[in-house]
This record gives C-alpha cells, sequence and structure tokens, in this order.
C-alpha cells in the first residue's frame, strides 16, 4: 500500500479552490498525465456523484472510474476508485491561513495484477507527480 501526503498554499479564495478541485471537468489541467474527466452521474458532485478519468502514467493508458465519498463544501473532498488498475482513496482539504488557501492532498493507493514496476518505483513516480500537480494546480488558479 502506497501513502503518500502533500500540501500546497493557493492565494486565492478557498470557495473557489475547493470548486475548481471538485470539479472533474478541471482535471486535465492541473493532473499531468490526464487527458480527460467527466461526470457521470446527474446532478452535482455530492456524496455518491460518480466521474470517469482517461490518462497515463508510467507509459501505460489508464481509464478509471471513481465515487465521491466525501462533499463538505470549502473543508473536504474525498473520492474512491472504482475501477482501473489502481485502486485508490483520494482525499483533499482544505483550510484559510494567513490570507490564503492550504490545500492538503491525501491518497492511498495500490496496485492491482501485474506490477510494471516496483512498489518502490511506482511510490516515487506518483510522489513526484503529486507535487508537480499541486505547483500546476497553483499556477493554474493564482493566473486568474
Amino acid at each position: 500500500m502506497i501513502n503518500l501526503n502533500s500540501s500546497t498554499n493557493i492565494y486565492r479564495p478557498i470557495k473557489q479552490v475547493f470548486e475548481f478541485i471538485s470539479a472533474p471537468e478541471n482535471d486535465f489541467l492541473w493532473q499531468y498525465g490526464t487527458l480527460a474527466s467527466a461526470r457521470l452521474s446527474e446532478g452535482g458532485t455530492g456524496v455518491g456523484a460518480s466521474f470517469r478519468s482517461v490518462g497515463h502514467f508510467l507509459g501505460q493508458r489508464m481509464q478509471s472510474t471513481f465515487e465521491v465519498t466525501t462533499y463538505e463544501p470549502n473543508s473536504k473532498y474525498a473520492f474512491k476508485s472504482l475501477s482501473g488498475t489502481l485502486q485508490s482513496e483520494t482525499s483533499y482539504t482544505f483550510e484559510t491561513k494567513r490570507g490564503c488557501t492550504v490545500v492538503n492532498l491525501t491518497m492511498q493507493a495500490a496496485m492491482m495484477g501485474p506490477q510494471p514496476v516496483s512498489e518502490v518505483v511506482l511510490e516515487k513516480k506518483m510522489r513526484k507527480q503529486f507535487k508537480e500537480n499541486l505547483t500546476l494546480l497553483k499556477d493554474v488558479l493564482e493566473e486568474e
């Protein structure tokens, strides 16, 4: 099991940051490797809503379906994978500190089926990608 934690400070209002992150259609704007992501369920993004993401990681094309498990506006957003080769649970928490929004990202993941690389290599690549994604997220939101 891989456990990842990362955080960033974004100089934008917490509501704007929360709404941007919790909208799956924005994922390709700030997540390296994501080619497309879209809601599957009708209505909002609350608990029980689902979305699909298509991307590439470690040279492989991946498609996964996710279900939102926690949706507390401006506070916490979490989802788990329902399909795909990477079983994961991802959680974002949000807080305001000294004029900025602090975003904390936590993920627990495990590869299912044959693994193209060792878990140590996979964790290292994922950790690097998380940091790059949060840097890109900060850049995208602060440019607006």
